[in-house]
This record gives structure tokens, sequence and C-alpha cells, in this order.
């Protein structure tokens, strides 16, 4: 079986992680705060590692799952980073969602030493990480993705190449853009119900079997009508993703009036304080 490494033990990156050291990979890990290391070590077969560099060293693949362009710049360059540790003819797989600029940089900056590169964000959020039925989407080279394609299969139930690197991080942007449309329309939709005098949980009921049923809907409605958001996809997290789609969109010409809409209001939630609260909190404006 192949060596791994995997970089970022956050709420996705801890449990991936853990779904290939199941699969009986050789997994070294490293997180910035090491007490997430030493939890994940205690829960799998693995070793540690104190720097990306040491943990990438003699790995086949490279795993990262970080936060935004600059921590993955962070992880992957200079004398500490995965790449000055990774092997000629190794992959390196990015899961974190960031710019598709950065992929491209890291890209080239990756090929100078012989390594691979493919952007890969992924989508399913805590629970498809947690279950193993994620849903990935790829930029990079064929030959890369179908040598990596079954080691994925771990924690992916979906993997699919949209294109060259930075077609992974484009598609990311497209299911959040979406994502935000989704909720905010749940949101109104559900605020509409309550304020009517209707029952929201028999309105959900119905609806949900017909033509405005979404994930969002089948996952977040109930909780959105009980005001529970301590769980799942941060604001924050959000609104560093819905400014990457907007900083693409600007560049690209795309025009995407209900997005920016979305992102002032998680910019709402966040001035209030709601940083850490589920993106589905859009609900707390229309109170």
């Amino acid at each position: 079986m192949s060596r791994v490494a995997f970089i970022g033990l956050g709420v996705m990156g801890f449990p991936m992680a853990g779904h290939l050291a199941r699969a009986g990979r050789a997994v070294t890990v490293y997180n910035r705060t090491a007490a997430k290391r030493e939890r994940w070590l205690a829960l799998h077969s693995g070793a540690g590692a104190a720097t990306p560099a040491t943990a990438a060293a003699g790995a086949d693949f490279v795993f990262s799952c970080v936060g935004n362009d600059d921590d993955l710049r962070a992880v992957t360059l200079g004398p500490t980073g995965a790449f000055s540790g990774m092997k000629p003819g190794s992959i390196f797989v990015d899961h974190s969602t960031t710019s598709a600029a950065v992929a491209r940089e890291l890209s080239v900056a990756a090929a100078a030493q012989g390594i691979a590169f493919l952007d890969a964000p992924v989508s399913g959020g805590q629970a498809g990480a947690e279950n193993g039925t994620l849903s990935c989407m790829l930029g990079g080279e064929p030959a890369a993705f179908a040598t990596l394609e079954p080691v994925l299969a771990a924690y992916a139930r979906t993997a699919r190449l949209m294109g060259p690197v930075g077609a992974g991080q484009l598609t990311k942007m497209v299911n959040q853009t979406c994502i935000a449309g989704l909720l905010q329309g749940l949101a109104e939709g559900l605020s509409f119900a309550q304020k009517a005098g209707l029952d929201p949980a028999t309105v959900l009921a119905v609806i949900g079997k017909g033509a405005a049923q979404s994930w969002q809907m089948d996952n977040r409605g109930q909780s959105m009508c009980e005001g529970r958001f301590d769980f799942g996809f941060a604001v924050d997290l959000m609104r560093k993703d819905l400014g990457i789609v907007l900083d693409e969109a600007r560049r690209n010409g795309a025009r995407l009036p209900v997005t920016a809409l979305v992102d002032q209001c998680y910019a709402a939630l966040q001035a209030a304080g709601r940083g850490r609260a589920d993106t589905s909190s859009l609900i707390e404006l229309l109170k």
C-alpha cells in the first residue's frame, strides 16, 4: 500500500486522514496545533510529524486541507514546506477551498521539483467527511488523477476531473454560489411560512417532496425552524469562500447579484458576533 501524508487535521481533514488509515495506507499527519495531531494518533494507526516537510518525506501522496491561500503556501513552500520533502514522481493533492490562482501558482512550483499537483476541493461538509461520502472536484493532469483516484475512494463517493489545474477550485466556486442562493431562499421561505401562521415542519414535509427539495432543505430546514446553528459549516468560512467567488467573478466578468447580496448578509451575521454559527443562520436576519 502507498505511503501518504495528511496536512491539516481540522473538522474535514481529521476524519479524511482517518479513512486513509482505515483503508490500510501508511499515514503520517501534520497539524499546526500539535494537540490535534496527538488526538488523531490516539485514535488511528500512523505517525506524526513536526513539519509539513518531514510529514511528506517518502510519501507517494501528500494531502492538505487548510484554511486559505496563505495557509496553503505556508505548508507547501519554503524549507519546512511539504514540497521540500516530497520525492520526484509523488503527487500533492489540495483539498482546501482556495483561489484557482494559488492552485496554478503552486502547480508551477511543484512541477519544478518533479511533483504533480491537483487542486481537489470537496463538498459534503463535516458529515460527508466523517461518513466517507464526499464529492471531490479536481483540476490537474489526467495521468495524476488516474493514479490518485483509487486512493480518494477511501472518503469520496464521487471524484471527477474537471479540467486542468484550477478547474477543481472553479467548480467549488460554483458549488458555493449555488449553496448561498439556496440557503437564502430557504431562509426567506421558512420566515414567510412562520409569519403566515403556517407550521414550518408541515410545510417542509410537503414541499420537501416536490420541486423545492434540496440537500439544504433536508439537512438544515428543521434546525433553522428550531433556531439551532451551533454546528455545521461556519459563516466565517462561507464568507471566505464567497470572497474567492466574487474575486474570480470580477476577473471573468460573471454577474452574481444574488451571491453578492448573500455575502453581505453573512457580513451582517459576522458583525453580530455570529461568525461561528452554521451558514443556515441566515434566517436570523429575517426575524
